[in-house]
C-alpha cells in the first residue's frame, strides 16, 4: 500500500495487522481519486473510518489543506500518525481515537468539510447512520463531496447489468442509504461505479440535484 501521487508519491504506508481493517486497493483508490481529482486542492477533509489513514493522506498529498482522521481503534490512530510522519504530512492532520457517531454529534454545527470519506466495515449498517448525522449536523460544506465505499457482493456482475442504471440505483439505495428513505432526498447521487466487488459512490448535497 502506497501513496499514489502528489507530494508524498510512492511513500509506502503501514497497514494494520489482522482482518479488522480492509485497506482500499491501489486500483480502487486510483479510480476513487479520479472522480474528485479537481476538487481536492485547498480543501478540508474528513476520513471518518480512517483505518491506516490512506485515503486522507492521499488527499493531503494531492493538495488538500487539512484532514481530520477518526477511528475507534488506538492501534489504527497510532498507524495513521506513523504514516503521516513518514509522508511528511503530519502538520496537516488531526488524529482522534473515538466512535464515529460521537464525533459527528460533537462536530455538528461546529465544523464543515469539503470532502468526506466513508469506508466503514462492510454490512455493519454504519454508512446510512453516518450520512444521516452528516446531513442533520450540516457537516458537508456547500459544494462538498462524500465518497462512499461499499460491498457489492461476491457474485460477478454481468456486462449487461454493468450498463444498467436501474441496477446501480437499486444497489446504491440498498448499500449506501439502507432503510433511511429520507437520505435519497437529502443527497444527490453524482456517480457510482464497480471495481470488482467494491462500489464507489460519489454524493453531494441534495440541493445540487434540484439545481440541475
Amino acid at each position: 500500500m502506497r501513496i499514489i501521487t502528489g507530494s508524498a508519491r510512492g511513500i509506502p504506508l503501514e497497514t494494520l495487522p489482522g482482518e479488522d481493517t480492509r485497506p482500499t486497493s491501489d486500483r480502487v483508490k486510483e479510480a476513487l481519486f479520479s472522480m474528485i481529482q479537481f476538487e481536492i486542492e485547498g480543501r478540508r477533509v474528513l476520513d471518518l473510518f480512517a483505518g491506516s489513514g490512506q485515503l486522507g493522506l492521499e488527499a493531503l498529498s494531492r493538495g488538500a489543506q487539512h484532514c481530520v482522521f477518526i477511528d475507534s481503534a488506538r492501534a489504527a490512530c497510532d498507524t495513521i500518525m506513523a504514516n503521516a510522519k513518514k509522508a511528511k504530512l503530519y502538520d496537516k492532520c488531526r488524529i482522534s481515537t473515538g466512535d464515529y457517531a460521537s464525533f459527528l454529534r460533537c462536530a455538528a454545527g461546529r465544523e464543515q468539510f469539503d470532502i468526506i470519506f466513508l469506508d466503514p466495515p462492510y454490512n455493519a449498517g454504519y454508512m446510512s447512520i453516518a450520512l444521516a448525522a452528516i446531513a442533520e449536523g450540516c457537516l458537508l460544506a456547500p459544494g462538498g463531496r462524500i465518497v462512499c465505499e461499499t460491498d457489492n457482493g461476491a457474485q460477478p456482475v454481468s456486462k449487461r447489468l454493468l450498463k444498467d442504471d436501474g441496477y446501480h440505483d437499486e444497489q446504491v439505495w440498498r448499500q449506501v442509504f439502507g432503510e433511511k428513505t429520507v437520505l435519497r432526498e437529502q443527497f444527490a447521487l453524482l456517480r457510482t461505479a464497480l471495481y470488482g466487488r467494491t462500489r464507489i459512490t460519489l454524493l453531494a448535497e441534495g440541493m445540487e440535484a434540484a439545481e440541475k
